[in-house]
């Protein structure tokens, strides 16, 4: 018997440009399972809000898998709070399409609390189970906010503890983004699996370092490198400090920062971090990039000397994987999915969160010594190589087996093998 699952990611679609303010991760993530789950069979359709009337309404992702694009509200970028306003089209947007195409959707995988909401008003209508994947979590993103404007609303906060109370299951990326649910959310052990994300091991492979720094039009000065969305949390004023830090030591360096807006360079954060750049005098050691597609991004991990995730909160750490997979060393903060994700001392280094003289200490002596880089960068492609896609995608289809009885034939096709 066929499976169909209904996957929702309502406030980003997965087929978006990545870096910008609403896109990282969970994109890659949602594109990623959907995609390796219709190479087993599993017909995935999935729902995301239209942020653009002018894009197709239906895009092919892969094999059995589609990205459906519904309307909620304008058809316009919007501030998540806003979109929980609009569940109710949206929910009804996806009711209508399984009624013109008689489709009997037998799960519901949602990503993100607003997925969530909406996942509990369908479960409602069509008696299916849900799994859920919240990807970050309010409470743990308020106790690291810097600032009023970095606290999550209240009704996300709320929202949460109602979906973990009705989720059928969980999936944390690792134990540490378990035990918060336990401890924080109410989960209960039982109802939680532990997945951790994965990576593209055909694209995100070791490279020629000297061609990807030509391309690049790189000098000598080693190389730091920051992938990610432009935010408060991600820790970029802790890393300039850092690369201040290291120049008044004596030790030049050149920072790229991948990611951002980049029809929009003036606005927030970013324009925030300018200022503290031009007062730090690192015009010259600081490059900002721009969001890159995922095609681009090997040759920028395989180019530098180390990536930087100075986060003060992170689930997983995809970046970082992405990294260790070409062959880049990581330095992290200590928090969260990162002290899992990397393997201290052996793929990389984890440093306290907002410690500029630590992080410091750690990329110079790290670019400083090129055995060492070459070390941590083998055993971190060793490492990503336990991580690839076709693994995840198995692991959720056996949960999807543990609820839904059609699942256990798709475990069959699934491609990883132990």
């Amino acid at each position: 018997m066929s499976l169909h699952v209904a996957m929702l990611s309502v406030h980003t679609c997965p087929l978006a440009a990545l870096g910008g303010k609403e896109t990282g991760g969970m994109n890659v993530y949602v594109r990623e399972v959907s995609r390796e789950l219709g190479r087993m069979g599993v017909s995935v359709d999935v729902f995301t809000r239209s942020q653009n009337s002018a894009i197709p309404r239906v895009v092919a992702l892969g094999e059995l898998a589609r990205v459906i694009h519904l309307p909620a509200g304008a058809e316009a970028p919007m501030m998540r709070e806003r979109i929980h306003e609009h569940l109710d089209e949206f929910v009804d947007g996806v009711e209508a399409w399984r009624i013109a195409r008689s489709i009997d959707y037998n799960l519901i995988h949602a990503h993100y609390w607003l997925s969530g909401v909406a996942a509990l008003t369908l479960k409602a209508r069509w008696s299916v189970p849900i799994l859920q994947m919240f990807h970050t979590l309010g409470r743990l993103k308020n106790r690291v906010a810097r600032s009023a404007a970095e606290l999550e609303p209240q009704v996300r906060l709320d929202e949460e503890v109602r979906i973990v109370g009705a989720a059928d299951r969980i999936v944390a990326a690792n134990v540490v983004e378990r035990a918060q649910l336990i401890a924080d959310y109410g989960a209960r052990a039982a109802q939680i699996a532990t997945i951790p994300c994965g990576v593209d091991t055909d694209l995100f492979t070791p490279g020629d370092r000297a061609e990807a720094r030509r391309r690049l039009d790189l000098d000598n000065r080693p190389v730091l490198l920051w992938v990610g969305r432009i935010a408060p949390i991600k820790g970029l004023d802790t890393l300039l400090d850092a690369v201040a830090r290291l120049r008044a030591a004596g030790q030049e360096s050149r920072l790229l920062i991948v990611g951002g807006e980049a029809d929009d360079p003036a606005n927030g954060h970013e324009a925030s971090l300018r200022q503290r750049i031009t007062r730090l005098s690192l015009e010259q050691s600081v490059r900002f990039i721009g969001p890159q597609p995922q095609s681009v991004l090997p040759t920028y991990y395989v180019a530098a000397d180390v990536t930087v995730l100075p986060s003060y909160y992170e689930s997983f750490g995809m970046v970082a994987l992405e990294a260790m997979a070409c062959g880049s060393p990581v330095i992290a903060s200590r928090v969260g999915g990162l002290v899992t994700t990397v393997r201290d001392g052996v793929t990389g280094f984890l440093v306290p969160e907002g410690d500029v003289a630590a992080l410091a200490e750690r990329i110079g002596s790290l670019t400083a010594d090129a055995d060492l880089r070459w070390r941590m960068g083998r055993e971190g492609v060793r490492w990503a190589a336990q991580h690839r896609w076709p693994c995840v995608a198995e692991a959720v289809c056996r949960e999807y087996a543990s609820l839904e009885e059609r699942a256990e034939a798709h475990l069959a096709a699934a491609r990883c093998r132990e």
